[in-house]
């Protein structure tokens, strides 16, 4: 994937747009009911800071990444922000994604949402999504196999993670608040990560 980091945050702006009420009436049953509203605005910011011209993709997420620490309201900004943030500081100067460097960024990421929001995986959040998609995709890559079957397998874990989070009780966020009553909702975070892994596996594929 050579300069289309323009063209994958293009396609998670518009995954996460068109879902944007979708996102919203998740949260409502264990939120604040604006993730989905928050996320999209989010990703307007960063789609009128990231350009075509930008080749850097380690530059471009650390715009992303500032743009969703200013405009994402409530926890997901800055646990999206420091995501893309971290990701683009392993990315930094490079101008093309191989498996191994996109490993190396999801790896960051995941390690800077673990930081920033003092979770784990099995508390019903976006980690519950992220931390399975990229041991299968780590998995699939140690295999030999390509990055699309790769961000196949990623995505496959993903949807795994996120059915998984309506059988778990909320421990982090607003949603900790309802305990049990959070059992049997999917948490919108989870969600949302899913989105963004399948509009990379898309722009990957074009």
């Amino acid at each position: 994937m050579s300069g289309g980091i323009y063209k994958c945050l293009s396609e998670i702006a518009g995954r996460i747009t068109d879902n944007k009420d979708f996102l919203t009436e998740l949260d409502r049953a264990i939120g604040d009911s604006d993730h989905g509203i928050n996320m999209a605005r989010g990703f307007s910011a960063v789609m009128e800071k990231v350009t075509p011209e930008d080749t850097d993709i380690g530059a471009a997420l650390k715009k992303a990444g500032m743009a969703l620490l200013s405009k994402v309201g409530g926890a997901s900004g800055p646990l999206y922000g420091t995501a893309y943030m971290e990701a683009g500081k392993v990315l930094a100067g490079q101008t093309e994604l191989t498996p191994e460097n996109l490993k190396a960024a999801f790896e960051a990421a995941i390690a800077g949402i673990q930081k920033r929001g003092k979770a784990q995986r099995g508390e019903k959040t976006m980690l519950d999504a992220i931390i399975p998609a990229v041991e299968a995709y780590s998995q699939v890559i140690a295999a030999g196999v390509d990055m699309n079957t790769a961000m196949e397998a990623a995505c496959s874990a993903a949807r795994e993670g996120v059915e998984y989070t309506k059988t778990i009780i909320a421990t982090k966020g607003r949603a900790s608040y309802l305990g049990e009553r959070s059992l049997g909702h999917q948490d919108p975070g989870a969600t949302s990560a899913l989105m963004t892994l399948e509009a990379i596996r898309d722009s990957l594929k074009e």
